[in-house]
């Protein structure tokens, strides 16, 4: 719970500051109530944390009765919190050169933000609050809806900032996806292999012993050829898969190699729990032939 809270006021303070630090100046906006706010201040000089506490402060009261209550408990604290925070240092931010710098910079600093206030289970208000109301009165999705709340008000920002810096937000907003996705989810990077060969027990018991990691084989049926084949599939970690490529192919050339990226893996015994450092000889196969050198 006290982590949960600690993100929260870390995650809110480093969005405020990508608001006031590269949006403010540099005449990029944002999506939902935030954007909102910030197009009102580039228009008439209003002050963001104001707009951003009132607009949300009536939303909460609107939403009350629709929203779950761990909901609108951590969005009471975040609301007033994000706005106290734009307050502090919404005089601080100076123009940068570059608009693209300023973009990218507040798309990470937004995305390390975001990926705090969600791993609180908090949200920053705004349009996922509209968007809940009208999934509860409507049935409305809440990830499409809540999409096109934000483009609408990207979009207009054509018409207060121009549609060169609404460009640059579009920009920020993507990267600012990418980097809370990271956070979510991690750098460590997996890839999800499937592989068809006659060999497939041989290569399970190669994977085994020389990459430390688990192989599951499952029959399948080829639909051209009417034969069962054993199928195997291996999770590695992204910068293991020239290794396991490479020992599946000294098994059996020709086996049939599926490679999918994946977002998270969690559970079961993919990996092992030593051996795991890039550089450790043990975590790649022992091939017979020429290996590739580190540090040369």
């Amino acid at each position: 719970m006290v982590k949960d809270y600690l993100y929260l006021i870390i995650g809110t303070f480093l969005f405020s500051l990508s608001i006031t630090l590269y949006a403010m100046p540099n005449n990029l906006a944002e999506g939902g109530i935030v954007g909102l706010s910030l197009l009102l201040y580039f228009a008439y000089n209003i002050s963001p944390a104001l707009v951003t506490f009132v607009l949300n402060a009536v939303l909460l009261l609107i939403g009350f009765k629709l929203l779950p209550r761990h909901m609108v408990y951590k969005s009471i604290i975040n609301v007033p919190l994000l706005s106290f925070f734009i307050f502090l240092t919404e005089r601080l931010g100076q123009p940068i050169e570059d608009p693209l710098l300023a973009a990218i910079f507040a798309g990470v600093i937004t995305g390390i933000g975001f990926g705090f206030i969600f791993r609180a289970g908090s949200s920053t208000g705004g349009t996922s609050i509209i968007a809940r109301m009208l999934n509860h009165r409507f049935g409305w999705e809440l990830t499409g809806t809540n999409f096109v709340l934000d483009a609408v008000i990207v979009v207009c920002g054509v018409f207060v900032i121009g549609p060169i810096y609404t460009m640059y937000t579009i920009v920020a907003l993507y990267v600012g996806k990418k980097v809370t996705d990271y956070v979510l989810e991690g750098f460590d990077a997996k890839k999800a292999v499937n592989i068809i060969s006659p060999e497939a027990q041989l290569i399970s018991e190669k994977v085994t012993k020389q990459m430390s990691s688990s192989a599951t084989i499952f029959n399948g049926y080829g639909g051209y050829s009417k034969k069962e084949r054993e199928v195997i599939y291996v999770v590695v970690r992204s910068y293991r898969l020239f290794y396991l490529k490479k020992l599946v192919h000294e098994i059996d050339p020709n086996a049939f190699i599926v490679v999918h990226n994946v977002k998270d893996v969690s559970g079961g015994t993919f990996f092992a729990t030593q051996h795991d450092h890039p550089l450790d000889s043990t975590t790649m196969p022992d091939f017979e032939e020429e290996r590739p050198e580190f540090g040369k």
